[in-house]
């Protein structure tokens, strides 16, 4: 049955009506929610007594624009706890925590509730790592600084009067080193305020420092000049280099020695060595000595005797990791403490090809006799050499 005119009309008029609203709808901006402030001042809250919160979080009534959860966050930790306004590194523990452990955000949210507060932040944790002097200039640090840095500028203004050198110092390497070991870090920056540097050397040199620190927990910086540090820090470049070139052909070798879809990561981070058990022994008369004969099966331990023993030992690697020689230490260990006397090489014939001491000396008589026992034990073939 045909429609009449008045309900196409309609229809068209209807039609129109559709498309108008879904055009609307297209092109209207959603509302935005309201700010969560009960989420903020729950969050600023939570974990701290009633004891220290100076403000009902019931009268808050901010007039903020932000929906920022992290700017709601801060603005909730000053309601409820600020009496004074502290620098602005303290206030980041309320906007950004992540990648710290929880120890950590504790420690600042405590930190920043103390000062704000107006309270004594030497007393409340910060003696020990800070001096009276030092807390001072942490809480009135130069420039915008994180939190961690705050604390190295403080360290370093104690040492120099030099504003650029102590900014130097807390933007360096040594504002990212663990707190538990601040005595020697904070020995590091009076040493780099006494020797001022640049910033990318000072960076080198925290990480020979490191490493030395990690094969040696005593090592100290006393007595010491930026100068014969420096040297000591490019002789171990050097070492370093050598070991990325011996691990490079190593890697090689192996790769080839696998089969072809075998990955990189895969790999042993060592190479197979000779297969003779190590060795030690310790004089019936001297039940404290012992000697070991151990073997060296990683570019760092070659590199390590080759520096020890003033020797090229180290440029013996192809021929242990293509399985045509191995290297051996001889080494006393008395009373804690060891001490390296020879090295060896074997060929695939366990025969004692070459054996040195420090600066390529020979063996001693004394040295001799312990050689030949462990010749005799793992039947090895020891020439007067």
């Amino acid at each position: 049955m045909a429609k009449s005119s008045i309900a196409r009309r309609q229809e068209a008029e209807r039609a129109r009506v559709e498309a108008y609203e879904l055009t609307l709808r297209r092109v209207a901006r959603p509302s935005r929610p309201p700010p969560d402030l009960h989420n903020a001042i729950r969050e600023a809250a939570r974990g701290f007594g009633s004891d220290l919160i100076i403000r009902s979080p019931e009268s808050w009534k901010p007039q903020l624009k932000t929906r920022d959860p992290a700017r709601l966050r801060l603005a909730a930790a000053r309601h409820l706890f600020a009496r004074y306004p502290v620098a602005a590194h303290l206030e980041q523990i309320w906007i950004d925590a992540d990648g710290l452990e929880r120890d950590e955000r504790d420690l600042r949210k405590c930190w920043y509730i103390v000062a704000a507060g107006g309270g004594s932040l030497y007393k409340a944790g910060a003696s020990a790592v800070l001096s009276r002097k030092e807390v001072h200039a942490f809480l009135n640090p130069l420039g915008q600084v994180g939190f961690d840095e705050a604390i190295w500028q403080a360290i370093a203004r104690s040492y120099t009067d030099d504003p650029a050198l102590a900014s130097r110092i807390a933007r360096s390497k040594i504002a990212r080193t663990p707190r538990g070991e601040i005595a020697f870090w904070r020995e590091a920056a009076q040493f780099f305020c006494a020797q001022p540097t640049t910033l990318e050397e000072i960076d080198d040199l925290c990480d020979y420092f490191a490493h030395r620190r990690r094969r040696d927990r005593k090592f100290s910086l006393k007595g010491r000049t930026l100068a014969a540090l420096r040297r000591l820090m490019n002789a171990w470049h050097r070492e370093l280099a050598v070991i990325a070139r011996i691990e490079a052909a190593r890697r090689r070798i192996e790769m080839g020695r696998q089969h072809p879809t075998a990955r990189a990561a895969q790999l042993p981070s060592h190479w197979a060595g000779a297969q003779l058990a190590e060795w030690s022994w310790s004089p019936s008369s001297a039940k404290r000595d012992e000697y070991v004969i151990t073997q060296l099966r990683s570019a760092e331990d070659l590199v390590a005797e080759s520096r020890a023993m003033h020797h090229c030992v180290s440029s013996y690697a192809a021929k242990c990791i293509t399985g045509h020689a191995s290297i051996w230490s001889l080494r006393h260990r008395h009373a804690g403490r060891t001490q390296r006397l020879l090295t060896i090489e074997l060929d695939r014939q366990h025969r004692a090809v070459q054996v040195r001491g420090f600066a390529n000396r020979v063996a001693h008589a004394d040295e001799r006799k312990v050689l030949e026992r462990w010749a005799k034990a793992r039947g090895i073939h020891l020439p007067e050499i």
